[in-house]
């Protein structure tokens, strides 16, 4: 059997508030609230669990997206104002120009979790 990451916990300062927020910039779904979790499914094999805590520490999640995607997520932060940048400390620096792909980006949620998106073009 191959491992995949099936779930991970994300902590958030309001689950369902984080939970939206992801979803909207990255185009997919929020599950809706289960129990202490407000899941957003991310694709067939993942899920990332907003889960409210009191004082979150905030994590770092990676995505590959392929360009038409990149282009969405990119259209909806610049649509809503929330800053992005192309490096993790420089989330806010407004530029796609990654590190380690021809276009890539930063963003932060309000628990302080930074969202890194890459695409190979």
């Amino acid at each position: 059997m191959t491992i995949t990451l099936n779930h991970t916990i994300i902590p958030a300062v309001d689950n369902e508030t984080a939970a939206r927020f992801f979803a909207e910039v990255m185009g997919v779904t929020c599950g809706g609230p289960q129990r202490h979790f407000a899941p957003v499914p991310v694709n067939e094999e993942l899920t990332l669990d907003f889960m409210t805590v009191a004082q979150p520490f905030p994590v770092c999640l990676a995505f590959d997206v392929d360009p038409q995607t990149f282009d969405g997520i990119l259209s909806r932060l610049r649509f809503s104002g929330i800053p992005y940048g192309s490096e993790p400390h420089a989330p806010d620096n407004g530029r796609i120009d990654h590190p380690l792909c021809p276009r890539g980006l930063y963003f932060r949620d309000e628990a302080g979790n930074l969202y890194e998106v890459m695409s190979p073009a």
